[in-house]
């Protein structure tokens, strides 16, 4: 670990806590993060993986306040999106922590004042993107402010950013080992709320913290609900499940093409659903009028490519779609981790079929990539098919993924993945699946004896000659002189597909080469010969009109616990939105970041009367006592009748 300097002792835990209670209005540390503020404190550098909304934010803000209070200068914070440092930037300024960023937004002038902030060590935090940091002009500032001693800190956000074998690799992060050359006694935190083990050890090797401290949280997200349904009109699916569900509540639908997200919107919005489109082909300024405009309203559905979505703090999303498959499960954690950040119950809602499988699969293929990371990206979508296609409970397998333990969904429990709450129904696909197999070796045989060499024959071609169906290309073909013609006529085409998933899926069946030809993998033998059973998941059809488990309603609201809020509360809350919803207009903020919901929820709960008894409500700092106290208590008032 490279050396601290003489001065960067331990700094006392009550001291730290303090300021979480000061500044951000907190009464304790939660988890894990109570020993990883005072590692990063102390000057160790770390590695720090916890989810989405587990707070990771404050466990470089608060080592940086505290950093700063003893004389230790300015912390520099690598975070790749605009957004997310304008947003972070404004909650610290609400907070009053002295803090800014350095970005493409600002003029000369305004980037060299900050500048000069930064070298008089008058900032606590500045934000700055990892291809700035990078450049001669701040590497030079940078070498002033060590120089000084007044380089406090380096955080370097969204770190799985720099490992090729996450999700979303960035080349710009590669240049952050030179801080570790550059500035070996300034400590840096490394943080990130997905990463395999794969990924946790190229980050690390990657940012030179080889010898650095790895704080790994839980990877379980409590509040989210996960669920997965086979696609049949699978925009039909979603509205239907939106208007049952998350009537006028906010979420993210990802799709993979920008044509789809847009198509996708405007049918939404053509629905009733207010939603508007975000992908990397629309103009600059559109991207953020959209992105502000999804955190400063209410109840706006996004629909994006995966272009959108890091570093979103905005906490009331209550569900993350997908119509059509992520690449590997480190992108789905992620994506779905958007949702539920305030800690109440959201959901995870996946549309998944046969062709997104072949899709993501010509995808790898196709890729200018070696054959080690193709191999790598084929296994990780493997663990994803794997998931999707599970019987049992989806949290254990997402969980043991990232190599943690779990047990299944426990009945009346506040959130329960669709399988545990309503357990699917299996059936024997053995022989089924030998009929299938069977056919794929006929169509091998019969181009090596015609001398046709591989062809594009895709799924409909094969389950065409499993059920007997005649087409312009089984003509074509011949295949109907195979052996197995019609052997799988009592199968119906949605049941033969389901079938194949699950083979691709359990790796019985590949898709490979230039035509994404379907062929039987080497554990095909066993299920041929008879010696593996399969019990395979029931195609949708099948048990369609099948009544649900629990009087068929899955939705947050009958998991949300009564309110404990009279007729007289639910006036205060009211108001207090209201208000926020004002001041956060003001001030060209997102109303959380003046507030949360729960904050207000506690003090509509309280009903604080006095600044003291404000000054004890959940996320009331100093400076937000000081600046809004005096108007929270005449709001309150006023909703009270007084």
């Amino acid at each position: 670990m490279p050396s601290r300097p003489a001065s960067d002792t331990p700094l006392a835990a009550p001291a730290l806590a303090a300021i979480l209670h000061e500044v951000f209005g907190y009464p304790a540390f939660r988890g894990p993060q109570a020993e990883i503020v005072a590692h990063a404190a102390a000057g160790g550098d770390g590695l720090v993986l916890m989810p989405t909304g587990g707070g990771k934010s404050l466990c470089y803000q608060v080592p940086a306040i505290a950093r700063h209070r003893a004389g230790r200068g300015v912390t520099i914070v690598v975070s790749p999106l605009i957004a997310l440092m304008h947003d972070q930037v404004g909650a610290l300024d609400e907070a009053g922590v002295p803090a800014a960023f350095l970005n493409s937004t600002l003029d000369s002038t305004e980037a060299a004042r900050i500048e000069r902030a930064m070298l008089a060590g008058e900032l606590v935090l500045v934000y700055v993107a990892p291809e700035r940091l990078s450049t001669p002009r701040m590497q030079a500032q940078l070498d002033a402010m060590a120089a000084a001693g007044r380089l406090s800190m380096f955080a370097i956000d969204e770190a799985h950013c720099v490992s090729q074998w996450g999700h979303d690799f960035r080349e710009d992060y590669l240049a952050l080992s030179m801080l570790a050359e550059r500035h070996p006694g300034v400590p840096r935190l490394a943080l990130t709320a997905t990463a395999d083990a794969h990924t946790r050890a190229d980050i690390l090797e990657r940012l030179a913290l080889q010898d650095a401290r790895v704080f790994l949280s839980s990877f379980d997200r409590p509040n989210i609900a996960y669920r997965v349904v086979e696609k049949d009109e699978p925009r039909k699916q979603l509205l239907a499940w939106l208007r049952a569900e998350h009537e006028g509540e906010a979420g993210i639908v990802y799709c993979q093409s920008r044509k789809k997200v847009e198509d996708t919107a405007t049918w939404l919005s053509a629905e009733g659903i207010p939603a508007l489109p975000y992908h990397a082909g629309l103009d600059a300024g559109m991207r953020q009028r959209h992105q502000d405009r999804f955190l400063r309203e209410e109840g706006l559905v996004m629909v994006a490519t995966i272009a959108f979505g890091m570093g979103i703090d905005k906490p009331d999303v209550r569900f993350v779609a997908h119509l059509d498959l992520p690449k590997n499960i480190e992108a789905y954690y992620q994506e779905t981790g958007r949702s539920g950040r305030d800690g109440e119950p959201a959901e995870a809602w996946m549309a998944y079929g046969l062709a997104d499988v072949v899709q993501q699969r010509r995808m790898i293929d196709e890729s200018p990539a070696d054959e080690t990371f193709k191999r790598l990206q084929r296994d990780k979508l493997d663990a994803l098919l794997a998931l999707a296609e599970a019987t049992d409970c989806r949290r254990v397998r997402l969980l043991r993924y990232f190599d943690e333990g779990s047990t299944p969904c426990q009945p009346g429990l506040q959130q329960l993945c669709d399988n545990c709450r309503q357990p699917p129904a299996t059936w024997d696909g053995t022989e089924a699946a030998r009929k299938l197999l069977s056919t794929l070796l006929r169509i091998q045989q019969h181009a090596r004896d015609t001398g046709r060499g591989a062809r594009a024959y895709g799924a409909g071609h094969v389950i065409d000659i499993l059920r007997g169906k005649r087409s312009d290309k089984v003509a074509q073909t011949g295949h109907d002189q195979l052996s197995t013609w019609a052997i799988g006529a009592e199968l119906a085409e949605t049941q033969w597909r389901s079938v194949l998933r699950q083979l691709i899926a359990l790796g019985h069946v590949l898709v490979e080469g230039e035509y994404q030809t379907l062929a039987p993998s080497e554990s095909a033998r066993a299920v041929l010969r008879g010696e593996v059973a399969l019990h395979l998941r029931q195609a949708a059809e099948a048990v369609r009109g099948r009544p649900k488990a629990g009087g068929g309603s899955s939705s947050r609201r009958a998991a949300l616990p009564p309110s404990d809020l009279d007729a007289a509360g639910l006036d205060r809350l009211a108001a207090l939105k209201a208000w926020r919803g004002e001041v956060a207009r003001e001030h060209n903020l997102p109303a959380y970041i003046v507030f949360n919901d729960a904050t207000l929820l506690d003090m509509a709960r309280r009903a604080p009367a006095t600044l003291a008894e404000l000054a004890e409500v959940h996320g009331v700092g100093a400076k937000k006592l000081e600046a809004y106290g005096r108007e929270l208590i005449r709001v309150l008032d006023a909703a009270t009748g007084g």
